[in-house]
């Protein structure tokens, strides 16, 4: 398995430790560097590795765990401490009786998480404009949201067509990161295959902006992708929006890792992400009761969307273990379509559509967006859009 450095965010061979619930790896170049050749050599020849973080005093050499990390971590991601750019002008509450039903344009639309979102929040949605080509993602979106306007791929969409379909007050998307993220040693970067489409995103959010001759009115936007990309397209993509990402991890309310970074101009962004009582925030709240299953983990590692990413540590263990109902022996298991459903905030069988098997179901899931990360950036733009009375509990 290939993933990031903890310390370099590089390497095309890292050390995955076997502490259940970390989700750490190391290179071998910062280890030998930072720790000498002979414990680049014990880690190499261990059977099972707990790396530095989970135990500071195996720390040696240059490496060492400064108190105050998690605050330095935070500021690193927050600002990028490279580039300063004038912080969005806020936009003004709008009265309650001149509240409008919001009208969204949801590019790389995947499985329709923001429309979802929008529904539990209770946002009265006047238009959902989707430009997704996935057709397993499509299926699903046609069978739970039949109010979504498919409008295929994003490279074919013109200024003629948003002046002819907009206007749009919500724009929203997260370009494909396989030629982004670091875990991917043959990733091109932000200007070539996969990564390029961000640039068509960046394209339709400037052709989406209200003119200058316009009345004024509420437009907002969000941009997403991983946090495991190099630091020089994280600028490039920051560069061309004007503004820093904020990250945003879901465990923090999700029994699931999943650091993002988040560009936009949502009211709000930079609040502390709180659960809400309905949030799971174990994988156990998210197992089927009733059926002897135990979670191994509290806390799953990133899905993508391969199909090992569901086993956790460098061991490859399954997340759950489950008791034999003929034997009484346990035994380890995946976790079922609904249970990792849950774990992202879906409800039950949201991606059981067109009989797609578990290995499909995966793949869209390990594409898609928190639903708890995506309800905590949405809430604030109830100020600002007609909601329902229903809604107006669900808010963070």
């Amino acid at each position: 398995m290939q993933m990031y450095c903890t310390i370099c965010s590089d390497g095309m061979e890292v050390y995955l430790c076997d502490s259940p619930g970390c989700a750490r790896a190391y290179c071998g170049m910062c280890i030998e560097k930072l720790c000498g050749k002979e414990e680049l050599d014990k880690v190499k020849d261990a059977t099972s590795w707990i790396c530095y973080m989970c135990r500071p005093s195996a720390c040696i050499g240059l490496l060492k765990i400064q108190p105050d990390w998690q605050l330095h971590l935070q500021t690193i991601f927050q600002t990028g401490n490279r580039m300063q750019f004038d912080p969005f002008p806020p936009c003004k509450p709008i009265a309650l009786a001149e509240r409008k039903p919001v009208r969204v344009l949801g590019l790389f639309d995947g499985i329709g998480t923001g429309l979802l979102v929008l529904k539990e929040l209770g946002f009265e949605v006047e238009k959902y404009v989707a430009s997704e080509i996935d057709s397993d993602a499509i299926k699903v979106t046609r069978v739970r949201h039949p109010v979504i306007a498919h409008v295929g791929d994003i490279r074919k969409m013109t200024e003629k067509w948003i002046q002819e379909n907009g206007p749009f007050d919500l724009v929203v998307g997260g370009s494909p990161c396989n030629d982004l993220s670091v875990a991917n040693p043959g990733r091109k970067g932000v200007y070539e295959g996969t990564g390029r489409l961000f640039f068509e995103f960046y394209r339709l959010l400037q052709h989406a902006r209200p003119c200058p001759h316009e009345e004024p009115r509420p437009f907002f936007w969000l941009f997403e992708n991983v946090v495991s990309m190099r630091a020089e397209d994280r600028d490039t993509i920051s560069r061309f929006l004007q503004c820093n990402p904020l990250v945003l991890d879901a465990r923090d309310i999700s029994p699931a890792n999943r650091a993002r970074y988040f560009w936009g101009n949502l009211p709000g962004m930079n609040r502390p992400a709180v659960p809400l009582p309905c949030d799971r925030l174990t994988l156990q709240d998210c197992l089927e009761p009733n059926c002897n299953r135990v979670a191994k983990v509290q806390k799953i590692r990133t899905v993508t969307t391969k199909a090992n990413s569901i086993k956790q540590t460098t061991k490859m263990v399954f997340p759950v273990e489950e008791e034999d109902n003929l034997t009484g022996e346990w035994k380890g298991d995946v976790l079922w379509c609904t249970e990792l459903e849950r774990a992202f905030g879906f409800p039950d069988h949201y991606t059981d559509v067109a009989n797609m098997g578990r290995v499909h179901r995966q793949r869209l899931l390990g594409r898609s967006w928190s639903v708890p990360v995506i309800r905590h950036l949405f809430s604030p733009l109830k100020d600002y859009f007609k909601c329902r009375v229903e809604g107006s509990s669900a808010s963070s």
